[in-house]
């Protein structure tokens, strides 16, 4: 079965939000495990929001330039979960029909490498829930950027998980990689 891999960028307090603040820590060591974690999935997983953010940045992007990610993100297959998106523009990009956790649960029941799933919020709770989530990096950035703290606060979301690895940066960064913590 294959896996599903949620990818965070987050601030010291919490924002997700437009991560142009991650650009003065994407140094080789941040585009290295960026790249590793790319090549790792053949599938991209995104709410309506990361869809909408990512679809008008990506197409923009040189493709022949292997430093952006861009022929990656614009032609590895997507799914989208959204009620209202209905004619997806970007290339490659498919709309999740149905129920989200048995959309996903035959996603993940097909052959191939892992799903990445990129943003945290109302569908990432959702495939918590569910215990479709195989592990949630944080990529936990040393600035305080204000504002509202995550992009859907998830209010009525409760899980534990365990550490499965750790990675400190020279920029600063962190990335801790969790496991939902199995209970006997």
């Amino acid at each position: 079965m294959r896996k599903l891999v949620n990818s965070t960028y987050i601030t010291l307090d919490g924002v997700i939000d437009n991560p142009m603040w991650t650009m003065p820590y994407f140094d080789e060591e941040a585009a290295s495990l960026a790249g590793a974690q790319t090549e790792a999935a053949d599938a991209m997983l995104m709410g309506r929001a990361t869809y909408d953010g990512f679809s008008s940045a990506w197409p923009n992007m040189d493709e022949s330039d292997p430093t952006t990610g861009a022929a990656y993100f614009n032609n590895v297959k997507k799914y989208v979960a959204s009620t209202t998106l209905t004619n997806p523009t970007w290339n490659n990009t498919e709309v999740l029909q149905g129920d989200l956790v048995e959309a996903v649960t035959a996603l993940k029941a097909q052959p191939g490498k892992n799903i990445i799933q990129y943003g945290f919020g109302s569908v990432t709770a959702q495939l918590i829930r569910a215990g479709l989530v195989d592990e949630v990096r944080f990529w936990i950035h040393p600035v305080l950027e204000g504002g509202p703290s995550l992009t859907t606060p998830l209010t009525d979301l409760k899980a534990s998980f365990d550490l499965v690895d750790t990675r400190v940066h020279k920029s600063g960064v962190i990335v801790a990689s969790y496991a939902p913590k199995v209970t006997p």
